[in-house]
Order: C-alpha cells, then structure tokens, then sequence
C-alpha cells in the first residue's frame, strides 16, 4: 500500500494557481496564433509528446470530467487522447496544458523561447512540489493517473466550468 503524498496546497488552490499562469502566458506580447490545425496533437507524426506538471493534470482531468469523461486511452493513430475522434477538435481547449500552448507548431508562430516563459514554468513546478508531485510527466499517463483519482482525493471535490466539446 502506498503513502499519501504529503501536500502544501489543496487541489482547488492549485487549479486556481495553473490557471493564473495560463492567462498570464496570454497576456504575454509573444506573437501567436493557433488556428486549431491540430498538427501538433499528434504525438506520432511529430515525435513531440507534452509533459505536463501534477497541477496542470488536475486542470485538465477536471475538464474531462465536466465532460463526462472519466478516462482516456492512447490512440492507435498515435495522436493526443484528449482530441474528440469525431471533429479532431481538442476537447478541453480552453483547459490544454502549458505545453499545449507554447507548442512548436509553426503554424501558429513556432515554439515560445525557454527565456520567454521560465518564469511560468517554475510557477507550474513549484505549484507540483506543493501537491507532493513527481516532476512532470507525459500527457497521456499524467492525464490518466488524474482521471483514475476520481473527482474527490484528499477531501477536495475538483470541478470544472461546463465547457462545450471542440472548442
């Protein structure tokens, strides 16, 4: 049996936390402009697979379930299992991880510069090291162990907004 991680901050603070930085990263004055191609949602053909912090898996398995989503699985096309297989739209835009949003896609203005967004990142490091986080991991398996917590872990009920799918 495992030991419960020990942590700093609750669940909810955290949520609130990744996604101040988020906003803050679109406050910044770096050119950018995804136009949803979803090029860069697939992992096989790019060779490029986000990690994301314990923080940002809260964020977006939250999203999932206010989809009613309670689980992912990878795709044998080897894209992002968070894209609906239906529109190719990611499911939980609005809530996509960091990763996600300073993606390498050229079309949408290429990758931000570490200098641009290391302050961010050692916000989304150090909100993992409060929740008792491992460091980061890929998307696919920190998005799953978030899913498999449920929505209740350590008291606090995690909740996101309603959003609509594709957006």
């Amino acid at each position: 049996m495992s030991t419960p991680r020990k942590t700093l901050l609750s669940q909810a603070d955290a949520m609130t936390q990744v996604r101040a930085v988020y906003a803050e990263l679109e406050q910044r004055p770096v050119e950018r402009q995804c136009i949803r191609r979803t090029q860069c949602c697939q992992f096989k053909l790019t060779g490029e697979t986000p990690y994301l912090t314990e923080g940002e898996a809260l964020v977006a398995a939250a999203a999932l379930r206010a989809l009613g989503q309670t689980k992912i699985a990878p795709k044998s096309d080897g894209n992002c299992p968070i894209l609906d297989t239906q529109t190719g739209l990611c499911q939980i835009y609005e809530d996509r991880p960091f990763g996600c949003r300073t993606h390498f896609c050229g079309a949408a203005g290429g990758p931000y510069k570490r200098r641009e967004v290391v302050d961010l990142i050692r916000r989304l490091e150090d909100i993992d090291t409060a929740l008792g986080g491992v460091g980061p991991r890929t998307l696919p398996v920190a998005v799953k162990e978030s899913l498999a917590l449920g929505q209740h872990k350590g008291g606090v009920h995690i909740k996101a907004a309603p959003r609509s799918r594709g957006r």
